[in-house]
């Protein structure tokens, strides 16, 4: 889907446009809207601050923005809402570290009036939230898996070795629906299609944590090679993960052995796609999301009306496109050189 096509799809399906919030935003006071991403150095959430900082500017929001240390910092996210309230806020936008522990904070936010949008990472349960602007994750792990199938062909799949490399143990949202989207895209029986880690495919060699970053890729990547060094397809988390995890197969000798396929679509990821570090990789589009979040806010501030109360909608597809320079019969993708030209970050 392309950003042209997913913005009307959304536009549509209630989330008004740009032109319309700015015939309505002579407030009296402009509304501040809060930004928690989950770090400030993955590539992904800077793309995604950059967008909303760009759109709050355009409608004449005050947007204040957070963020944790680390992927999992859930005290700095739960500091950042308690700040947000305190300070009045009419929205927050924010992809939850844990989204079960963020559940009850994130109530109290509500039940104070404030209106919460997830952003990437759906809450556990979904309706913690008021809605979720995001990439179907689950589909952006299928389309992986489903290239990866093909790819290797038949007698291949049957004989692989697959390891995935995730971003925890915690079996967050995000993490759950890349990791089985992959894994059903490749044609494994995942059981319960809500919880990593319960199939018993003797294919499956391994699991790691990477905190969806490039260095808890390669130390994820040692780990597994000392498990079983003849792995032959890795799943990441994202391409920061992917990253670290060829850097450490190169060092060993064996990144011609192995097949990488992740998830994110930002400039490095699909340069890596390019000259042949990832096989495939499934875009997002966090500029859309972070934009779209702040329109609703703004909507919010304005008429009182959460996204999608008219149609009953409170998930927004951002949309996936999977990029890779050895297209599959039937799996729709485009080239490292298109992507280039809608990457991010």
């Amino acid at each position: 889907m392309s950003l042209k096509h997913g913005m009307s799809k959304l536009l549509a399906a209630g989330v008004v446009s740009v032109g319309a919030l700015m015939a309505t935003s002579a407030l009296a006071e402009s509304p501040i809207v809060g930004l928690i991403t989950k770090t400030n150095n993955n590539p992904f959430f800077v793309k995604m601050k950059e967008g909303a900082q760009a759109r709050a500017e355009a409608l004449g929001v005050t947007l204040r923005t957070y963020a944790g240390k680390t992927d999992g910092d859930v005290a700095a996210q739960v500091s950042a809402i308690e700040s947000l309230m305190a300070s009045g806020a009419t929205a927050i936008l924010i992809t939850p570290s844990d989204p079960k522990a963020l559940a009850d904070t994130v109530k109290r936010a509500r039940d104070a009036g404030i209106l919460v949008i997830a952003l990437d990472t759906p809450f556990d349960p979904a309706d913690a939230a008021d809605a979720t602007f995001a990439t179907d994750n689950f589909r952006a792990g299928e389309l992986i898996g489903m290239w990866a199938k093909a790819k290797l062909g038949d007698a291949k799949v049957k004989s692989a070795k697959i390891a995935t490399l995730d971003i925890n143990e915690k079996q967050i949202t995000v993490d759950v629906l890349r990791n089985q989207g992959f894994m059903t895209g490749f044609g494994i029986d995942v059981k319960d299609v809500k919880r990593m880690y319960d199939e018993d495919d003797p294919r499956i060699v391994g699991h790691a944590g990477t905190d969806g970053a490039e260095e808890g890729g390669r130390t994820a990547m040692e780990n597994l090679l000392q498990k079983d060094p003849g792995i032959t397809l890795i799943h990441t988390i994202n391409e920061p993960a992917a990253a670290g995890a060829y850097e450490t197969l190169k060092a060993f000798g064996k990144e011609n052995d192995v097949t990488i396929v992740s998830v994110d679509g930002g400039c490095p990821g699909v340069k890596d796609v390019r000259d042949g570090v990832i096989g495939a990789t499934s875009m997002q589009f966090p500029l859309l999301m972070a934009a779209l979040g702040v329109e609703a806010a703004v909507r919010f501030a304005n008429t009182g009306k959460k996204p999608g109360t008219s149609k009953g909608l409170d998930f927004y597809n951002t949309g996936v496109t999977l990029i890779t320079d050895n297209p599959m019969p039937g799996i729709p993708s485009i080239s490292s050189a298109e992507g280039l030209t809608k990457c991010w970050g």
